[in-house]
C-alpha cells in the first residue's frame, strides 16, 4: 500500500509518518520503481503503537526505547518498567501543575463577572498585573519547560538528539 493508504488505515498524517521514518521509529518502506513508498502489514501494527504511545503522551525518545525493547523480545524488561514508572511520574507532576493553573485561571475569571468596558476589565488587569511579575513567571515557566519540549529524562538507548532539538511532529486535532 501507498503512504496515503497507509495514513488512512492508522488515522494519522502522510507526515506524521515521513517524521517517523526520518526518526528511525517507523522502518523504511520499499520503494516501486517509481519511487513511491510501499508498506505493508508490520508498517500498520507499529505505526498503532506508536500513535498510541504518543496517546499516552511518551516522548520520541521514550518510544524509541520501547521499540529498542520490543524488537528484541529476548532482552530483560526491567529498563521498560523503570521508563514507564518515571512517565508515571511525569503524568503526576503535571496532573498537579495543571490543577494549579486551573486555580489560577478559575481566580482570574472571578475577577470580571459583567460585561464591562475592556478599560475596565478585571481578567485583562489580572493578566497584566501577573506579566509583571516575571520571577513568578518565570518560575512556573521553568517547571513546564521539560514537558513543553517533551524533554523530561528519558533511558537513551540511541546517540540521536534530544526531542527538544529536533522539529515538532504534526499532531492532527479531533473536534467532536
Amino acid at each position: 500500500m501507498k503512504i496515503g493508504e497507509l495514513a488512512k488505515l492508522a488515522q494519522t498524517q502522510s507526515e506524521n509518518i515521513r517524521f517517523y521514518e526520518r526518526e528511525g521509529l517507523l522502518p523504511e518502506a520499499n520503494r516501486t520503481e517509481a519511487n513511491y513508498r510501499v508498506y505493508d502489514e508490520s508498517h500498520i501494527q507499529r505505526l498503532a503503537f506508536i500513535r498510541h504511545c504518543r496517546s499516552l503522551d511518551m516522548t520520541l525518545g521514550e518510544i524509541r526505547t520501547l521499540l529498542h525493547f520490543k524488537d528484541a523480545p529476548e532482552e530483560n524488561c526491567h529498563e521498560v518498567n523503570a521508563l514507564l514508572d518515571e512517565h508515571i511520574d511525569h503524568v503526576a507532576i503535571r496532573i498537579r501543575e495543571l490543577r494549579v493553573l486551573e486555580k489560577e485561571l478559575k481566580s482570574l475569571r472571578l475577577q470580571c463577572q459583567a460585561g464591562n468596558a475592556s478599560a475596565d476589565c478585571g481578567i485583562l488587569s489580572g493578566l497584566e498585573k501577573a506579566a509583571r511579575n516575571a520571577k513568578h513567571h518565570r518560575a512556573r515557566d521553568l517547571g513546564h519547560a521539560a514537558h513543553i519540549q517533551r524533554t523530561h529524562q528519558q533511558i537513551a538507548l540511541s546517540p540521536r538528539s534530544s526531542a527538544a532539538n529536533r522539529p515538532n511532529e504534526v499532531r492532527s486535532i479531533r473536534v467532536r
